[in-house]
């Protein structure tokens, strides 16, 4: 297989891997159809990386994965010298701006990260690299190849598939929880914090979303346990979609809705000062289809709202559905020399008014003509002790 084929197929096989992604930007493809994604930098920035895989062979037999040890395709390898230069040509032609680089295991961990890690260091060392970097760090390997990993990658990751020991021995059953991944992620915590101090260096994870019968709850609260206990700039969550030739073949895909909850209930806990004890859930344990989780929260706090957009703080206004923290920076700046009169001024500082009317007073007025009343088709299974209000239609 000559080196342009194995972009191909190495890259093609890398693309369940979100742990790169930008926002809802996707995927696209390059020239001579290789795999180019949009990814978003730790300062907010987006680039596009070459994310490819150094191998598609590997020990490890996950249920739900494409490249698992029984499934019978054709496998394909880089050396560390072909896939280096590789990335080289598309940089200098300006196809790439940075690297994602992982791996099926092959001959174990260590050898393989091995391996990985002497790709980057051509990359770097060689050619004098100095852009972005994403490497994930392989079940099991051991502390000096997580060390050199952070060493030499701008972002590191360790894909924990799913939010529990139980809940990944449902799909991966050679892989320990605690200590090939939680360990490792650990470590890279440790070594991030103990050499970066200006923050230039970061950690990710990514869930593969109802592979193993895991429940939002589950999934979310091990969401903030990895923010608040391992550092972790984000999570990724990846819809489950089942492959042929797989013992998951035959179970349904994980609706993409499902994804996108848990994407807007990552980000309260990230950007809006939502503690995950806050959500609420459906008798099932998971997020409410009909309406986004910070909505559900509005609904069932009236005793929250309505808040004076005049004199509520950041963090109050953070509460209310349709406005998001750019939004409050410009109606604290805008507030500061003028007051705010009528609900349609507050577009010019991003609001969603339509959203955000039914739960504020604009200079002591109701913001529109929507009222909070009470329903029971909306959300029909509230948190227990939970009243359910609505706002008549949000959009």
């Amino acid at each position: 297989m000559d080196t342009l084929q194995k972009i191909r197929t190495l890259s093609q096989s890398a693309q369940y891997d979100l742990a790169c992604a930008c926002g809802g930007t996707g995927r696209v493809r390059g020239i001579d159809d290789r795999w180019i994604y949009p990814a978003a930098l730790p300062g907010g920035q987006s680039v596009f990386l070459l994310k490819v895989l150094l191998s598609n062979a590997c020990a490890h037999d996950c249920r739900y994965c494409v490249n698992r040890a029984s499934h019978s395709f054709r496998r394909t390898t880089f050396s560390a010298e072909e896939l280096a230069g590789s990335f080289i040509q598309l940089w200098e032609r300006g196809r790439v701006g940075g690297l994602f680089l992982s791996s099926g295991i092959v001959g174990g961990s260590d050898r393989t990260m091995e391996r990985m890690i002497k790709t980057v260091e051509i990359i770097r060392l060689k050619h004098r690299f100095r852009g972005y970097i994403h490497l994930k760090i392989l079940p099991g390997a051991s502390y000096s190849l997580v060390e050199r990993s952070v060493q030499l990658a701008t972002r590191v990751s360790v894909n924990l598939e799913a939010p529990s020991g139980k809940r990944l021995n449902r799909i991966a059953t050679g892989k320990d929880f605690q200590s090939d991944l939680m360990l490792r992620m650990q470590w890279a915590r440790d070594l991030i914090a103990g050499r970066d101090g200006r923050g230039s260096k970061s950690q990710t994870t990514q869930f593969v979303v109802g592979a193993a019968e895991e429940t939002d709850r589950e999934i979310l609260e091990q969401t903030e346990h990895l923010y608040r206990g391992m550092d972790l700039a984000r999570v990724y969550f990846s819809a489950f979609q089942p492959i042929q030739g797989t013992p998951l073949e035959e179970r349904p895909p994980a609706p993409p809705l499902r994804e996108h909850r848990l994407y807007q209930a990552d980000f309260l806990l990230r950007k809006y000062g939502f503690r995950f004890t806050e959500l609420i859930f459906d008798r099932s344990g998971n997020l409410f289809e009909t309406a986004d989780p910070k909505t559900v929260w509005a609904r069932n706090h009236p005793d929250f709202f309505p808040l004076e957009v005049n004199r509520a703080g950041s963090e109050e206004l953070l509460r209310v559905p349709g406005i998001g923290p750019a939004s409050v920076k410009r109606i604290i700046t805008s507030r500061m020399s003028n007051r705010f009169h009528h609900l349609e001024e507050l577009k010019g500082s991003g609001v969603w008014t339509r959203r955000a009317a039914p739960y504020l007073l604009i200079n002591g007025r109701l913001g529109g003509s929507a009222q909070m009343d009470l329903f029971a088709d909306s959300c029909s299974h509230p948190a227990p002790g939970r009243r359910i209000v609505r706002a008549s239609p949000v959009g």
